[in-house]
């Protein structure tokens, strides 16, 4: 290596080191710095950056609009991808502008386009770790930033004079929903009223549509005829599995004879499922678990469109709500929770057990974090009756978008002993499980 060499990788680190003690004193300082805004000015210009790129003021997406040649750039900048040597500099430059834009939201109130503002670059941040925008939180290992990003969309909504907005028609047009704002409406609903209401109802109902689109995608449609696996095939010459019966006897092969010997024929199964699935879904509906609420209600009004599957619908906190007459919409089932309160599980279980007419063809899936506190043995009592009775038991601990979850410690355990463990709190996984069951 020639001193030339070593002398432009030492002024190289340094320049970077520069524009990341700039992008600390920013996040964790009140004040500026002069000698570090100066020198970072001389830094991206050498660069051929535009200078906006230091200002915080200026979003990444409108930065992206009036230099379209950074999208590229921007573009998976920090997934654990190769890039070119010799790129430092400039990477550190466009990874500072994501890192202070999306993490450095400052204090007060907070206006409805400052907040899509955020919103848009939150974006460019997922695509700067390599994901589609909204796509984080389906990344191996991203259920923490995720986690980190909706907690400070939350601190935005809440710093949101969201009544004035919502009462101005043309404020309320430049909100986009989201899980954090769709809990504030819900929060908030009783104490709005006449053009409010009407916006607050609109965005829920765009929310509610949005989320139900993806989640239809995964839940495969069906047939009244669903075959059903617990009948033995009948057997008889059209129902034989050919195929499968030549796999399973390949071990009698004899190769002096060129012959198969068949030991054992199979059948395909043709018998179909008459009697419906019943789905009975109970919701905890207490502060901590607003994202299972609606999530939940979303799922449920999906299945309940399925053929020969019967769904109920219960939500509880200290008392217990039967939400099924209008499982089928889910906004409807939204606008009459109320959310937050305690948890009193045992007065949802005496709701919920009425409804179990046939166990071995029921399903109960209990959406909660568990936290009783001295109704924890009640509840347990009643969940493993209804499991000892035929019933497959689900729990789950929170169905969120970024699938993070937290339960009791000694439900986990009562659970996992039981022979039903707390299942993942993605909701892609509790789809998987119900197709299971129900398809």
């Amino acid at each position: 290596m020639t001193e030339t060499t070593e002398a432009s990788q030492t002024a190289d680190q340094t320049r970077r080191q520069v524009l990341y003690w700039r992008l600390l004193s920013r996040l964790f300082g009140s004040d500026e710095q002069p000698a570090l805004e100066t020198s970072s000015l001389g830094i991206v210009g050498d660069l051929g950056l535009p200078l906006a790129l230091l200002d915080p003021g200026v979003s990444v997406d409108n930065l992206v609009q009036r230099f379209p040649e950074l999208a590229a750039e921007f573009q998976g900048l920090m997934a654990e991808t190769g890039h070119e040597a010799g790129d430092e500099v400039r990477r550190a430059a466009l990874v500072s502008k994501l890192l202070l834009n999306v993490f450095s939201t400052g204090s007060g109130n907070v206006t409805a386009a400052q907040l899509e503002s955020w919103k848009q670059d939150a974006a460019w941040f997922e695509r700067g770790m390599g994901c589609e925008a909204g796509g984080l939180r389906h990344s191996p290992g991203g259920e923490e930033l995720a986690k980190v990003l909706a907690g400070l969309e939350g601190d935005l909504v809440k710093r949101m004079r969201l009544r004035e907005v919502l009462a101005d028609p043309a404020l309320a047009k430049q909100l986009t929903p989201s899980m954090s704002l769709i809990e504030q409406l819900l929060r908030d609903k009783s104490n709005l009223s006449g053009v409010a209401l009407a916006n607050a109802k609109a965005l829920i109902r765009r929310y509610v549509d949005e989320v139900a689109e993806v989640l239809r995608t995964q839940v495969e449609k069906t047939s009244a005829g669903v075959i059903d696996r617990s009948v033995p095939p009948k057997r008889v010459f059209r129902n034989l599995d050919v195929e499968r019966t030549i796999w399973k006897n390949l071990t009698n092969w004899s190769p002096e004879d060129q012959r198969l010997y068949v030991d054992r024929l199979y059948y395909k199964q043709t018998a179909h499922r008459t009697t419906p699935a019943r789905l009975i879904v109970v919701v905890d509906q207490s502060g901590s678990m607003v994202d299972s609420m609606v999530n939940c209600t979303i799922l449920a009004s999906i299945f309940a469109g399925l053929p020969k599957v019967d769904v109920h619908l219960i939500a509880y906190d200290t008392r217990a709500i039967d939400l099924t007459p209008w499982v089928q919409d889910p906004f409807e089932v939204l606008l009459r929770t109320k959310l937050g309160g305690g948890n009193d599980g045992p007065v949802a279980m005496a709701m919920a057990r009425p409804k179990i007419s046939d166990p071995r063809n029921t399903v109960m899936v209990w959406i909660s974090d568990f936290y009783e506190f001295d109704r924890s043995q009640p509840l347990y009592d009643g969940i493993e009756a209804v499991h000892r009775s035929g019933v497959k038991f689900i729990p789950v601990g929170s169905v969120n978008s970024s699938g993070v979850q937290s339960v009791e410690p000694w439900f986990r355990k009562k659970f996992k002993d039981l022979g039903t463990p707390v299942i993942s709190g993605h909701i892609h996984k509790l789809v998987f499980e119900l197709k299971n069951f129900l398809i």
